[in-house]
């Protein structure tokens, strides 16, 4: 294993630095210690490193480009209806950021803060380790909050997320990363060929301003249906009869030991035989087709919608309107560790 760091550019007149992990077989990691973005999923190929991720190469890019590219979304990621939620009877309020209600913790998020970052090694894994404590001030929740986040890659090629939180007093933590696949060579401007398998036989029904309604839609026979594998290009364009025009949808899934069980989800390219399986032990899998990406951003594939699909592991969205969703309250003494994982073959 390898560590390096370097330069990369400015977020509020401040340095952005970007560190790296490579292991033996040359694949890379790297994260920036502004918004916790995952930067950097490389593998070799013959015609030298392949980021499989959506990514810019500089900060300055990332900040233009908008659409939470790789961002780190914490404390609470996706939408609360209202911008409001309970618990044990006490009523809290977030900013509404999107229309009337909240999304991804607002502007006061995860994604708008620099992190404190170390770096180390293990015998088989290279560690980029990101903290923070936020106080309500910082972070417009009502608790003090110690988070901790390590970023690993390890000798097998595989890449964990693990999310750590405690506080002081009751809050919400359902974090996640807003990463983008397109596991395609360098020329492929879509995922539209690519292959999506969903461990879900439901998705949520939502309303107009994209907040669950608490309903079970089945995915089975429409375009929704990736339980057995679904060419992308086929959905995708069952979906422009969608307002969103691709996908921005909410899919109940089977949670997953990171080293045991079924993933969640999987994403291959038959062309070059690129595959990612994604573990998570959540229930929930936010999928967005970069509906609407426009042309003008510098990014590693050309701006157009369906560039690349987020895939988001998190806890249904808006669980503290709907107790069956699951409970996401981080409470004193009781600290939550959440675990994403990646497995690729190349």
């Amino acid at each position: 294993m390898q560590l390096s760091q370097e330069d990369f550019g400015q977020a509020n007149n401040h340095p952005v630095t970007r560190y790296t992990v490579a292991n033996d077989h040359g694949v890379r990691l790297s994260v920036l210690n502004f918004g916790g973005i995952w930067q950097e999923y490389s593998v070799p190929t013959d015609n030298g490193q392949l980021n499989l991720l959506l990514s810019a190469n500089s900060m300055e890019d990332y900040l233009a480009a908008g659409y939470s590219i790789g961002q780190l979304i914490g404390p609470v990621a996706n939408r609360i209806d209202k911008a409001e939620f309970q618990i044990d009877g006490e009523q809290y309020h977030l900013q509404a950021n999107e229309g009337n209600n909240s999304i991804h913790s607002g502007d006061q998020g995860w994604q708008n803060h620099f992190w404190h970052v170390t770096t180390g090694m293990t015998d088989d894994a290279g560690k980029i380790i990101l903290s923070n404590h936020y106080s309500p001030d910082d972070d417009g929740m009502p608790a003090d909050t110690d988070v901790h986040v390590v970023y690993s890659l390890h000798s097998d090629d595989s890449v964990t997320i693990d999310l750590y939180g405690e506080s002081d007093a009751p809050t919400l933590f359902n974090p996640t990363n807003h990463t983008y696949w397109n596991l395609g060579d360098s020329d492929v401007d879509t995922i539209e060929g690519q292959e999506l398998t969903i461990n879900s036989d439901y998705h949520l029904a939502v309303n107009a301003e994209k907040i669950p309604t608490g309903a079970l839609v089945e995915n089975l026979g429409s375009a929704y249906d990736f339980k057995d594998g679904q060419v992308l290009g086929h959905a995708l364009n069952e979906m422009l009869k969608t307002p969103e025009k691709g996908f921005d949808d909410f899919f109940a899934v089977q949670p997953s030991s990171t080293f045991a069980g079924q993933p969640i989800a999987a994403l291959k390219d038959p062309k070059s035989g690129r595959e990612m399986k994604m573990y998570s032990d959540r229930n929930a899998l936010i999928i967005f087709s970069a509906n609407g990406l426009p042309a003008s951003v510098k990014l590693n594939r050309p701006g157009k919608s369906w560039a690349a699909m987020a895939l988001e592991a998190q806890a249904l969205p808006d669980a503290p309107h709907h107790p069956e969703f699951g409970d996401i309250t981080l409470r004193p003494l009781a600290p939550v560790h959440h675990q994403i994982r990646y497995e690729i073959k190349y």
